[in-house]
């Protein structure tokens, strides 16, 4: 089977997505979310220069899986990390790809793999995250 890495999905191509922070996912009877502090690459639009003190360009955004037929958590862990300043996330996205029509997705909060309508990233275009 063929497997289409994220970044050759449509408004996916100009993230970073194993660098960004997972915030939250939710799950309900037809959509999955994940919150995240994205990473944005240097062609994506709303990149600016990162921060003082940061190595990239964060946007507050949400990944959101629409039309949901199916989803299963292969597995599940959403184990809390906290920073320094008291922020907490659950780590990143280490693999997201599309494979016979199903979203597989990774990380240290666990797997997920889900059918459904191709996913939409909404990104906050007001300012840039500090993390």
């Amino acid at each position: 089977m063929e497997r289409v890495p994220y970044y050759e999905l449509a408004g996916l191509e100009h993230v970073y997505l194993e660098d960004s922070y997972v915030l939250d996912i939710r799950t309900g009877l037809a959509s999955v979310e994940f919150s995240l502090s994205v990473v944005l690459a240097e062609q994506h639009p709303l990149y600016i220069a990162p921060l003082p003190g940061e190595q990239y360009c964060y946007r507050s955004g949400m990944l959101r899986f629409r039309s949901v037929e199916r989803v299963e958590w292969v597995e599940r862990s959403m184990t809390p990390y906290t920073d320094s300043t008291g922020a907490v996330d659950y780590g990143n996205i280490d693999e997201f790809y599309l494979t016979d029509g199903h979203y597989c997705l990774s990380g240290d909060w666990g797997r997920l793999e889900i059918k459904s309508s191709p996913p939409l990233l909404e990104l906050q275009e007001d300012t840039p995250v500090s993390l």
